[in-house]
């Protein structure tokens, strides 16, 4: 029985529904989510920039809350910095987040893939290989999309579903007349806003995202590493840590409260 923490880690509050799914299937777990404020966006930063930050903002996390495995819910950090904070830390298990290109590419009957992240993922040639690798034949339709990330991180608490549905019918559109049959969500900030993809994609485009992949990747390493807590019980309550100068705004707060966290005040 290990109590320690499980960590999700993101540049903002994107990954958010990344922690939410995996704390609605494992009550028994510590859970920590993170946001490094303090250096968000890092979408528009160089690689070497964003692997600097970030490992040094996962450094200050492990040695307060010691984490038993770290969950990079964020595509540009994963794409940048997952090496690297691997060789970091050898002995912790540490899941990235992978943009689900392979089962988009998979499902596409057209060959035409919309991928929609920020600049520092879509620019990474990780994209091209994976496209490369399942579906060489498939054209990949990359767009940076550094408004919507803004967007969802500074208006999404309180917009209302009809000014969501409009920050991303754009994209949808630009997608569908370029003629994409799939479209992959490969920012995790974009999972906030996920029925409203589907909703304007409608039946003739596919939405993917990687929740649930990452989720049971990291499920499975628990229960192989034998790093589960007792499941005959409930962890207590689930921290929402967020780095940069105080006072907060108030959506932190507010989204804390959404998703059923305890902001954490100290950090």
């Amino acid at each position: 029985m290990n109590k320690r923490p499980v960590l999700f880690v993101d540049s903002g509050f994107g990954g958010l529904p990344y922690a939410h799914f995996f704390r609605s299937r494992n009550r028994s777990e510590k859970l920590i989510y993170a946001a490094d404020r303090a250096n968000f966006p890092y979408g528009p930063r160089p690689k070497d920039e964003v692997r600097k930050i970030f490992l040094h903002f996962v450094k200050g996390l492990v040695e307060r809350y010691d984490p038993k495995i770290i969950a990079v819910a964020c595509n540009a950090a994963s794409v940048s910095a997952l090496p690297a904070l691997r060789e970091a830390y050898p002995a912790m298990p540490i899941v990235g987040t992978v943009p689900a290109v392979k089962s988009a590419v998979l499902a596409s009957r057209k060959r035409r893939v919309g991928v929609i992240g920020t600049q520092r993922t879509i620019e990474d040639p990780y994209i091209a290989e994976l496209a490369a690798q399942f579906g060489p034949d498939c054209v990949i339709l990359g767009e940076a999309a550094p408004e919507l990330v803004d967007f969802v991180e500074r208006r999404w608490y309180k917009a209302d579903k009809e000014e969501r549905f409009l920050a991303v019918k754009p994209w949808i559109d630009k997608f569908r007349e370029n003629g994409a049959d799939a479209i992959v969500l490969a920012c995790t900030h974009f999972l906030l806003v996920a029925d409203e993809f589907r909703s304007a994609a409608g039946n003739d485009i596919a939405i993917f995202d990687s929740v649930e992949g990452v989720c049971r990747r990291v499920e499975s390493i628990l229960d192989s590493e034998g790093l589960r807590s007792d499941l005959q019980s409930e962890a207590d309550e689930s921290l929402f840590v967020v780095s940069g100068v105080r006072p907060l705004e108030e959506r932190w707060e507010q989204l804390s409260s959404y998703y059923g966290f305890t902001l954490e005040t100290r950090y």
